[in-house]
C-alpha cells in the first residue's frame, strides 16, 4: 500500500430536520389541539484513531464527506429519525486541523480515541411547543438548523520512540532492519527510502521501543533538494535521535565531518525543537575499515567534529544528558547490541521520569482543588429587619 502522510478533505454535517405544524383529527373530537413533532438531528462527522490503519491514502482519492440529514417532524407527535453519523478512521498520530484558520482541531495520540470534525444540525421545534393557555392552536413551528461544513488538513506523523537521522546511504535501514523485525528495502544507491519505516525493537517480553527510519536529508533540504524537508515530521515525536554517520565512504572526496554537519543545520532550519531534541551520534559502516585503523578513524572524526565532553551524571543511574557517541556495523551486528541496550536504558529513565511527573501534576492540582474547597465560605442570608415601629 502506499504511504501518503497528508491529504485534505471537506467534511459536511447533515442538516436537522423541520419542525412539523399538525393539528389532530379524530372522530368526535372537534379540537384536538397541536401534535406536530420535532425533525430529527443531523448526523454527525467523527475521526477516530486506528491501530490498524497506518497511511491516509484513503483519504487522497475521496475528498468530500456528508453526513444523513435529518427527518422531518410528523403529525401525531411523530418526531423525525436522527441521521447517521459518519466515522473516519486516521492512524495514531494524526494532527488535524482547519484548513482556513490553522486552528488544531484534534491530536490523535492514541487507539480509540473519538473527535466531532462537524456536529449535526438541531431538529426544528414543531408545533407542539408554541401551545399555551392563550395560543389554543398554534401555527409556528422552526426549521431544522444546518450542520457544520469544515475544510480539514490531515497530517500523519508517526508514533515512535527513537528516530533515525543521516544522508542518503548512511545505513539507516540496514540498521533497523538489524535490530528489529522490519523489512524496508536496502540497496547500494541513495534514496533507497523513499517514505518512513517503523520497527519494534524487543528486548524481552515487557520492554521495547519503536524505532522509525525516514529517507536521508541532504544538504539544501530547505530549499527544496532531494527529499526536502517533508518527512522530518515524523521525528518531531520522538525522544532521542540517533544521527547515523558513515565513517567510510565510498566516494573519497566526500567528507563525513561536513556532511553530519550540514545534517544538523538542516534540522535546525526546519524546527529548532527537534534541534533541540536528545540526538546520539552513531558511526557505522566501521566493516568497511580494517581493525587497525578503526580507532584512528573514530577520533579523528570526533575531534574534526567538536563532538562535546561531559563528565557522566549519574542521578537516575543513567547519564541523560551527555551526549553519546556509539561506534557500530549494521550489516554485520558489531556493536548494536550495546547500542540498543542503552537506548533501552535512557527510554526507561525518562519513561519514569514523564510518569513521576505526570503523579506530581495530580498531586498538585488535587492539592489546590481541596485549598479552594476549605477557603470556601457560605455567608449567611440575615433575616429581614423587623418593621420600624410607628409611634401614634
Amino acid at each position: 500500500m502506499k504511504f501518503i502522510d497528508e491529504a485534505r478533505i471537506e467534511v459536511m454535517a447533515g442538516k436537522g430536520g423541520n419542525g412539523a405544524s399538525s393539528f389532530r383529527r379524530e372522530k368526535f373530537v372537534p379540537f384536538g389541539g397541536p401534535d406536530g413533532g420535532d425533525g430529527g438531528r443531523g448526523g454527525s462527522v467523527f475521526a477516530v484513531a486506528d491501530e490498524n490503519v497506518n497511511t491516509l491514502v484513503e483519504y487522497r482519492f475521496v475528498k468530500k464527506y456528508l453526513a444523513q440529514n435529518g427527518e422531518r417532524g410528523r403529525g401525531a407527535d411523530c418526531y423525525g429519525k436522527g441521521g447517521d453519523d459518519i466515522e473516519l478512521r486516521m492512524p495514531v498520530g494524526t494532527v488535524i486541523t482547519d484548513a482556513v484558520t490553522g486552528e488544531l482541531v484534534a491530536d490523535l495520540t492514541h487507539h480509540g480515541q473519538r473527535i466531532v470534525l462537524a456536529k449535526g444540525g438541531r431538529g426544528g421545534l414543531g408545533n407542539i411547543h408554541f401551545k399555551s393557555s392563550t395560543n389554543r392552536a398554534p401555527r409556528q413551528s422552526t426549521p431544522g438548523e444546518p450542520g457544520e461544513q469544515r475544510t480539514l488538513k490531515l497530517e500523519l506523523k508517526v508514533l515512535a520512540d527513537v528516530g533515525l537521522l543521516g544522508m542518503p546511504n548512511a545505513g539507516k535501514s540496514t540498521f533497523i532492519r538489524s535490530v528489529s523485525a522490519a523489512r524496508p528495502k536496502v540497496a547500494d544507491y541513495p534514496f533507497t527510502t523513499l517514505h518512513p519505516n517503523l520497527g519494534v525493537v524487543r528486548l524481552d517480553d515487557t520492554r521495547s521501543f519503536v524505532i522509525a527510519d525516514i529517507p536521508g536529508l541532504i544538504e539544501g533540504a530547505a530549499e527544496g533538494a532531494g527529499l526536502g524537508h517533508r518527512f522530518l515530521k515524523h521525528l518531531q515525536r520522538t525522544g532521542l535521535l540517533l544521527h547515523l554517520v558513515d565513517v567510510a565512504p565510498f566516494d573519497p572526496e566526500v567528507d563525513p565531518v561536513r556532511e553530519a554537519h550540514a545534517i544538523v543545520e538542516e534540522l535546525r532550519k526546519f524546527d529548532e525543537g527537534l534541534y533541540n531534541k536528545p540526538r546520539w551520534l552513531v558511526l557505522n559502516k566501521l566493516d568497511m575499515l580494517p581493525e587497525e585503523e578503526r580507532a584512528l578513524t573514530v577520533s579523528a572524526f570526533l575531534e574534526a567534529y567538536g563532538w562535546p565532553k561531559t563528565e557522566p551524571d549519574d542521578r537516575y543511574g543513567f547519564d541523560m544528558d551527555a551526549p553519546r557517541v556509539f561506534t557500530i556495523s549494521a550489516l554485520t551486528g558489531e556493536g548494536t547490541r550495546d547500542l540498543v541496550y542503552a537506548i533501552m536504558g535512557y527510554l526507561d529513565v525518562r519513561r519514569k521520569q514523564e510518569r513521576e511527573a505526570a503523579e506530581a501534576e495530580a498531586e498538585r492540582q488535587k492539592t489546590l482543588a481541596d485549598s479552594a474547597k476549605r477557603q470556601t465560605v457560605i455567608t449567611p442570608v440575615a433575616p429581614p429587619a423587623p418593621p420600624a415601629s410607628v409611634d401614634e
